[in-house]
């Protein structure tokens, strides 16, 4: 449901605090200020939490069950791929079963998100983030396509409750398989770090962020700079073959 989403001046001062952090010294100052942050963080999920809408006989509705999820935090365990290499090409279904090859994609930006897992707070946020603005990466003729270890079961049954037309790719089998071509998978986790890649028409990548933190969402208007700055590329000198 719309109303418990979680709201967009919220994610823009969770950018804020994020981009600030690294600049504050190490101390006191620092540990008080994310001690604040975390209080902040779960009277906002408390809040949420009590007010979720319940069913008939008191239970949670499953759209609104990432709110009282565990926490998914830790620091990135990869770096990913640079910008200026060819993106791997990869099949892999979605949560109909269709194959999408991102090799079909050429001619129009692609804007890659790797993310850890469905239901998790962290993705939930970011996927419906990306949801509402749909009609941004639309204006750009980019093809948003977002990646995961869940089956397609999953990937179904998150896109049906949480309203989701994005293209939920499972990378389930070999499991982490192209989140491993792209360098992004924790091993010791089973799925990967949250990344984006924005590739060019030509099939080069041309942005690429992995969030040093897993619960850190990246900033949604550099991402979208990077996809302008993608759509505007112009040469095909070092375009592959198609096939």
């Amino acid at each position: 449901m719309q109303t418990n989403r979680y709201p967009r001046v919220l994610y823009e001062l969770e950018q804020q605090f994020a981009r600030l952090a690294p600049d504050i010294p190490d101390g006191p100052h620092k540990r008080a200020l994310s001690v604040l942050h975390g209080i902040t963080t779960e009277i906002w999920r408390t809040v949420q939490h009590d007010r979720m809408p319940t069913t008939d006989g008191g239970v949670p509705e499953i759209a609104d069950l990432w709110q009282g999820a565990p926490p998914m935090e830790g620091a990135a365990l990869t770096s990913g791929l640079p910008v200026g290499v060819e993106a791997p090409d990869f099949t892999l279904p979605d949560a109909s079963g269709a194959p999408v090859r991102l090799r079909d994609l050429r001619g129009q930006p692609v804007v890659l998100v790797f993310y850890p897992l469905d239901w998790s707070p962290g993705c939930s946020q970011q996927l419906d983030l990306y949801q509402q603005e749909l009609d941004e990466f639309g204006a750009r003729s980019a093809h948003l396509l977002a990646v995961s270890p869940d089956s397609i079961y999953s990937h179904g049954a998150w896109a049906a409750v949480r309203g989701l037309t994005i293209p939920l790719l499972s990378d389930f089998h070999p499991k982490g398989e192209v989140a491993r071509s792209y360098q992004v998978w924790r091993e010791p986790d089973g799925f990967s770090d949250r990344a984006l890649y924005v590739i060019d028409p030509a099939g080069r990548i041309t942005y690429a962020h992995v969030s040093p933190y897993l619960h850190h969402i990246p900033d949604l208007d550099e991402l979208l700079a990077a996809v302008d700055a993608a759509r505007d590329t112009t040469s095909t000198t070092d375009t592959p073959a198609g096939g």
